[in-house]
């Protein structure tokens, strides 16, 4: 058991005296399970703050915004941006805040969003029917200089809309604070 603290006072002769009727004016053990009351007050105090702030900067603030740049005709690449695509969305949507993606796909990696030629179109038709915050964008000067070499219409996925040019695309995105990723 803790000793209790007493309060005691200093007698005529300088000993030390009790106080009157030898009262417990406050023992230790009161004073810990203060403490404990007080602190974790303060720490559901703090918690609710964070997460007011949080929801305040998800309603109010600007979402977040990544960019993803595909420039390779490689499978394991396009599944791998898709898959980033899934977490970043999990990860967010976990914390209720919003994040904003678009895919720009330029020179051989716009195979990822041709009808014909596509190996991942069946995820991106379910990612964007999934996911009202990605967008795909195909770069129109590839689908051109495509349609040249191959004598043929260069089909796309139906999810994605074209853009003059992709690089600017990027530019643009990037100008207006996206971040900018690259597999």
């Amino acid at each position: 058991m803790i000793p209790p603290i007493v309060k005691v006072s200093r007698g005529t002769e300088g000993r030390r005296t009790p106080p009157t009727g030898g009262r417990i004016v406050q023992s230790r053990r009161r004073i810990a399970l203060d403490f404990l009351l007080w602190g974790g007050l303060l720490l559901t105090l703090a918690g609710s703050i964070a997460m007011a702030w949080r929801q305040a900067r998800a309603e109010g603030k600007q979402p977040h915004r990544l960019v993803f740049h595909v420039t390779e005709n490689d499978s394991d690449k396009m599944a791998m941006v898709l898959n980033n695509i899934a977490n970043a969305e999990q990860f967010y949507s976990a914390r209720g805040e919003v994040i904003e993606i678009e895919v720009v796909a330029i020179g051989p990696g716009l195979n990822m969003l041709r009808e014909d030629t596509s190996p991942v179109k069946a995820r991106v038709k379910a990612l964007a029917e999934s996911s009202p915050h990605v967008t795909f964008s195909a770069c129109e000067n590839t689908r051109q200089g495509m349609k040249k070499r191959e004598g043929k219409e260069i089909p796309l996925v139906v999810q994605a809309k074209p853009v003059p040019s992709g690089i600017v695309r990027l530019v643009e995105l990037q100008e207006q604070g996206w971040t900018y990723a690259r597999p």
